[in-house]
């Protein structure tokens, strides 16, 4: 049986809040198409969501990328709105037998798929023999009581239900709808970062920055470790939302470094 919508109203916000303590607003993405999974085509969509997102105070918290079969888009947009605030959907929405995320969306919610008046205006703009219409018409199918985002490419527009919103899966068009939504979604607090870069391996730190993460357990500690110019190295990187303690957990990082005889060195990342 389908899961069943919970209706409310999304506020606008125009700025993020930069209160530590504020509540994350959190957000899932559901990457669709058989072309990511097999290789053949490179996704760039979950870099360009995540970083906008991030940039509005709202946290990615889990990708999903899922074939273009019915039952697991179901299932992974099913699990997704029910776990964060926000889900994003890329793919599956143009006029071929395998663009089923119209469908899917509108099962999940348990809603008639209908054919969009307004979406179907643009896409009537450009002549067709009846056939090649009535494909491309399929693009103009949404679940009943979707909102649209618009699409400033001049193309169909994607929708929104509830908390899903669901895009196109082609870079150029994708960013050009999800940038509609500035202003549109309630933010929590911006995530920050302090990068620490050592000429020293992961296992010579270890210790010392699982101390710094004990100490700062409302802070991320991440270890990068490269080879450049025949050194080995690790970039060290603080992420939270408190600039205070950034700086503290970062300064601490710093010390360690010097007491083990290297000097540490600042990178933006």
């Amino acid at each position: 049986m389908p899961i069943r919508p919970i209706c409310w109203r999304q506020p606008a916000i125009d700025h993020p809040s930069t209160e530590p303590g504020a509540a994350a607003v959190t957000a899932g993405i559901l990457i669709i198409g058989n072309e990511i999974l097999s290789g053949r085509t490179q996704d760039t969509n979950v870099n360009t969501i995540a970083r906008q997102l991030g940039q509005w105070g709202i946290q990615v918290r889990e990708v999903r990328v899922v074939p273009d079969l019915e039952a697991q888009i179901i299932e992974g947009l099913d699990a997704l709105r029910q776990r964060y605030r926000y889900v994003f959907t890329t793919g599956g929405i143009g006029p071929t037998h395998d663009d089923i995320t119209a469908v899917c969306v509108a099962k999940a919610f348990g809603v008639p798929l209908i054919e969009h008046p307004d979406i179907a205006s643009i896409i009537r703009r450009r002549e067709a023999p009846p056939e090649i219409m009535a494909n491309r018409l399929l693009m103009a199918r949404v679940p009943e009581g979707a909102r649209l985002i618009d699409n400033p490419t001049g193309g169909p527009q994607g929708f929104a239900i509830d908390n899903v919103h669901v895009m196109a899966g082609i870079p150029r068009v994708m960013q050009a709808m999800l940038s509609t939504l500035d202003g549109k979604l309630e933010s929590g607090p911006i995530v920050r970062s302090r990068s620490v870069t050592v000429f020293l391996g992961e296992s010579a730190i270890a210790a010392e920055l699982g101390r710094v993460q004990d100490e700062h357990p409302e802070l991320d500690l991440g270890s990068y470790p490269f080879l450049r110019e025949g050194r080995y190295g690790t970039t060290l990187v603080v992420r939270g939302t408190d600039s205070a303690a950034l700086d503290i957990a970062a300064d601490k990082i710093r010390a360690f470094i010097v007491a083990a005889g290297e000097t540490p060195f600042d990178e933006d990342r």
